[in-house]
């Protein structure tokens, strides 16, 4: 292995670190995007019949006992629970956008990862090439063996650049998908739950 990196020439370390960066980023997001992390159900029930019960401020509680990102949105909404249905909606609004940005996070850095790995493979392969040429320019092609090592260091780059390339492209596809799918479960809890609030408050 390490043979195969240092034939690869210098271009081959921020190569490996973007494959480094792409599984801590893969491992930590799959952990924080886990259903239990963001939307336990479990917990959405107990907090819809709390709100139904009209025990507004047990269900805060509950939001401020469940470390989850839908319990936060939705503690910002109870909480204004006497409020008009457009405070207590804005309220929500503002904390789901924190906390779809943390949902988020690290994404952004995964899909660069997948637009530039590539592009790290392709830079190898023209330093590859031109070390080669240099080789011919200066000893002719009586020389394979220092030939080689410049076609080498080209193939050698390209190949490691698209393999991190495209698992990078498709856990930022995957995740993105996962993200997507956590906001748009959270939107439609805290419409309801804002339903039932208005329901209870009389404003239904």
């Amino acid at each position: 292995m390490y043979q195969f990196v240092m034939k690869g020439g210098y271009l081959m370390y921020p190569i490996i670190l973007c494959s480094i960066l792409t599984l801590a980023i893969l491992f930590e997001r799959l952990f924080a995007l886990r259903r239990s992390r963001v939307i336990p159900e479990k917990f959405i029930i107990e907090v819809s019949d709390l709100v139904r019960q009209q025990r507004m401020e047990d269900a805060l509680t509950q939001c401020r006992l469940n470390d989850s990102s839908i319990s936060r949105v939705l503690s910002a909404g109870i909480s204004r629970h006497k409020k008009s249905r457009q405070q207590v909606k804005e309220a929500i609004e503002d904390v789901g956008r924190l906390e779809a940005a943390t949902l988020e996070r690290f994404l952004t850095i995964l899909g660069t990862i997948a637009g530039i790995a590539p592009l790290l493979g392709l830079l190898g392969t023209v330093t590859g090439m031109i070390k080669a040429f240099s080789v011919i320019s200066h000893a002719g092609i009586g020389n394979p063996q220092m030939l080689a090592g410049g076609i080498s260091e080209a193939l050698i780059t390209t190949a490691a650049g698209l393999t991190v390339a495209i698992p990078a492209f498709v856990f930022y596809k995957l995740l993105r998908s996962r993200v997507d799918k956590r906001i748009l479960r959270m939107e439609r809890v805290s419409i309801e739950v804002l339903d039932l609030i208005d329901q209870e408050e009389g404003r239904g």
